[in-house]
């Protein structure tokens, strides 16, 4: 992958740039790199799907229960977790919380997240505001596969109204499990992070 002076162009002085590693900046890119003092972190390729991750965790009121639920499972897969909250059942918004994950992935801080509300559709739009963030909200095996093999995703959202607890074991085990693989994907995902750096202030 070929970093350009047009990904970088309209970034502002000591912003930070997420790239492939191994990825290459030409020399005019390189220069505003230089300039304005862009941090550039490299995202290290994961290689092997039983690696132990750090698995930021979120849910808010109504999906606390199966978050509780998921981080057994998560112990059982031999992955570290970040509980972010909620910690009741106690009304809360659901934003506050997928806020947090998203952005401890796309701090580094942790290697994914996985945020459950009650239907998972609005945690996976406030994770997508977050830069570097491609959030999922799925509802099988084949879609949480999908979202890997295919977009990388790199945050899961469940909705606890509508999977049971056996299919959400399922579909975090097949999430975390699976790689994106394909040149053919990566390329596509590589376009994805283009159109978001076109609209960065």
């Amino acid at each position: 992958m070929v970093i350009t002076e047009d990904d970088v162009h309209g970034l502002e002085e000591g912003a930070r740039l997420r790239i492939a590693e191994g990825a290459r900046l030409t020399p005019l890119a390189a220069d505003i790199v230089r300039e304005r003092r862009i941090e550039l972190v490299r995202r290290v390729p994961r290689r092997g799907s039983s690696k132990s991750r750090v698995v930021a965790l979120g849910a808010d009121h109504g999906g606390y229960k199966m978050k509780e639920e998921l981080k057994h499972l998560l112990a059982e897969l031999n992955h570290s977790v970040r509980d972010y909250g909620t910690n009741s059942e106690d009304a809360v918004d659901y934003p506050d919380y997928a806020h947090a994950v998203a952005r401890t992935v796309s701090d580094g801080v942790a290697d994914v997240g996985i945020i459950i509300d009650g239907a998972g559709v609005g945690s996976c739009m406030t994770a997508n505001k977050v830069p570097g963030i491609r959030a999922a909200a799925c509802y099988s095996v084949k879609v949480a596969k999908n979202s890997r093999e295919h977009n990388d995703a790199n945050v899961l959202t469940l909705g606890s109204a509508t999977i049971t607890s056996a299919e959400m074991r399922e579909i975090v085990t097949a999430w975390l499990s699976t790689e994106i693989t394909e040149e053919r994907h990566k390329k596509r995902v590589a376009k994805i992070e283009a159109v978001e750096r076109q609209y960065k202030c």
